[in-house]
């Protein structure tokens, strides 16, 4: 197979595996609510973890070139337009969802990892074409930690509408989207593209998917009343992005 229709599919699957997320709709309804408050405190977990560990260190590796000494003062900067820009999306989003909680943060999570794929789909792209290897590895571990960002799109679709087909339809939009990133890079990336953009638009998705975890997600999981789900589901969304990390 040719090499750039190789990386092509390798950074489809990659992305494709956020629809693997849709699983807890298909548990038991008897256990809806500690489902949606272990759901939501996971996905807090996950994407705090993906913003701390992975998304900011990048970044700021990438930003060393252009801000020197004030590298630390660039970093917060960029974070803190990114949960300005979350804010400002919540609001706007507010004004035609405030009577179902549950689906807006299903929309939320979705335009937020849409964020998030497109980076990561250019770097599996990319990192694909020029070491196949490397590529592999990397996709990999972009495929184990997609699974619990689909969960955070798909238990809030689910069981705000009820819907499976929409639950699932949301996940795959999400899941494209870092296809739709290899293709960018496919195209304009590594002629357009600088490490600078690419830092900015990483710091911006971590200030967003921070903003979400914190003023969104954990809060509508302790709504349910369902503490130790809410707490256990927290650790061990931060506890499965480390080992993804690390170990992959």
């Amino acid at each position: 197979m040719n090499k750039t229709l190789f990386s092509f599919l390798i950074t489809f699957l990659a992305g494709i595996s956020t629809v693997i997320g849709i699983i807890p709709c298909y548990l038991n309804e008897k256990y809806k609510e500690k489902i949606i408050s272990f759901s939501l405190a996971f996905s807090s977990g996950v994407m705090i973890s993906i913003s701390l560990i992975s998304l900011i260190p990048e970044a700021t590796i990438l930003l060393k070139s252009y801000f020197n000494n004030k590298l630390f003062l660039g970093v917060i900067i960029f974070v803190i337009i990114g949960i300005i820009f979350s804010s400002l999306i919540d609001k706007s989003i507010e004004k035609y969802l405030t009577k179902n909680k549950l689906y807006k943060l299903g929309i939320i999570s979705v335009i937020v990892l849409m964020l998030h794929n497109i980076p990561e789909g250019i770097t599996t792209f990319i990192s694909t074409n020029k070491n196949l290897s490397l590529g592999i590895s990397l996709a990999l571990a972009i495929a184990f930690h997609n699974i619990p960002e689909g969960i955070s799109i798909a238990v809030p679709i689910y069981y705000s509408t009820n819907s499976k087909k929409k639950a699932l339809f949301y996940t795959i939009v999400a899941g494209f989207s870092e296809f739709l990133g290899a293709v960018g890079a496919y195209l304009f990336i590594e002629k357009y593209i600088s490490n600078l953009v690419l830092s900015i638009i990483l710091l911006i998705t971590a200030g967003i998917m921070l903003h979400i975890s914190i003023y969104e997600l954990l809060p509508n999981s302790l709504e349910y009343k369902e503490k130790k789900m809410t707490i256990s589901g927290l650790f061990i969304g931060i506890i499965v992005i480390f080992i993804v990390i690390f170990l992959l």
